[in-house]
């Protein structure tokens, strides 16, 4: 970083002294966690993608804000069809982006409410909080937290239907581009199977993959290797890497996590089960799908949380 850029980090930073903030993680996807329950900062791109530096802030995958959904546009429009979701997660990628949803975030998002006093959740119970991808609801495990993710989609669900698969893509390791399918946890997440732990360990993830066609607002990127035998007692099991956009490679991307099961799922056929482990290096995160009264599919994420330092900004 040139000086001109270190003092306008420095300066970022002092505009926001004062503040309090945590550090939490879900199976090493790392954010920076914001109590404001007034709704008083407004933290700007720049100031996340400072405060998410590695070298010269906190360093995180992002940036959570715990604001009254009340307060925010998006959050207003939740609460007329789920009154109950009295806190939005305010999520914003370490670059300043803004993203939609973040399944390991979500955990941490609630862990963090927790912790901080500002709501309750028994072994159990159930939490309704508004993000960017829709309402979501958490329950409360012995071991960490369960998040009904929603329904899944393809993004492209005419070629996924013919083909498998609706995209290419190229990445650093990979000596020819691979086919793949592109499917919406509310966001976007294209995934590549890979035949070998080998040939995914060798990926080179510093720079965004290439996909083409890149769905309308860019996507996340799963490389997924299915387990030998993929299904062990009535449960999948892949192992997976991620470049999530805004970011680079990541320890855990939950959404993505959910994708994967998705992907591998699809292409599996008949047969295929509902109940997934899927590992990351930051850990392992569970996924199930279950039909709802509608009649679609939701997708269950599992996984611990946990919050590893406070502070405050100087």
């Amino acid at each position: 970083m040139d000086e001109t850029l270190a003092e306008t980090a420095e300066s970022a930073i002092s505009e926001l002294s004062g503040l309090r903030f945590s550090k939490g993680h879900g199976t090493g996807n790392d954010f920076v966690l914001i109590a404001d329950p007034e709704g008083l900062h407004s933290i700007s791109p720049e100031q996340v993608a400072v405060l998410c530096d590695r070298h010269r802030g906190i360093g995180g995958d992002g940036l959570i804000r715990a604001v009254p959904s009340r307060l925010l546009d998006e959050g207003r429009q939740l609460l007329t069809s789920h009154p109950d979701a009295e806190w939005f997660m305010d999520y914003r990628n370490g670059d300043g982006s803004l993203s939609e949803m973040c399944g390991n975030g979500v955990r941490v998002f609630v862990h963090f409410l927790l912790a901080e006093g500002l709501a309750e959740l028994p072994a159990g119970g159930s939490l309704t909080i508004g993000t960017r991808g829709g309402a979501k609801t958490i329950v409360r495990t012995l071991n960490g937290y369960a998040v009904d993710m929603g329904p899944w989609e393809f993004i492209f669900p005419a070629e996924a239907a013919a083909r498998a698969m609706d995209s290419l893509v190229g990445a650093d390791g990979l000596e020819v581009p691979r086919p793949a399918l592109s499917v919406s946890m509310g966001n976007p997440h294209t995934v590549v199977a890979l035949a070998e732990l080998s040939e995914l360990e060798g990926m080179r993830l510093f720079t965004a993959p290439h996909v083409d066609p890149t769905p309308p607002h860019g996507t996340n990127v799963e490389f997924v290797v299915p387990a030998e035998p993929l299904v062990h007692d009535g449960v999948g099991t892949v192992t997976m890497r991620v470049h999530e956009r805004g970011v680079g490679e990541t320890q855990s991307c939950g959404t993505g996590a959910c994708a994967a099961a998705v992907a591998i799922r699809h292409w599996a056929g008949q047969g295929a089960p509902d109940a997934w482990y899927v590992k990351v290096p930051g850990g392992v995160v569970g996924v199930k799908f279950f039909t709802v009264a509608d009649g679609r599919e939701h997708v269950e994420l599992s996984g611990p949380a946990a919050i590893v330092a406070t502070g405050t900004l100087s």
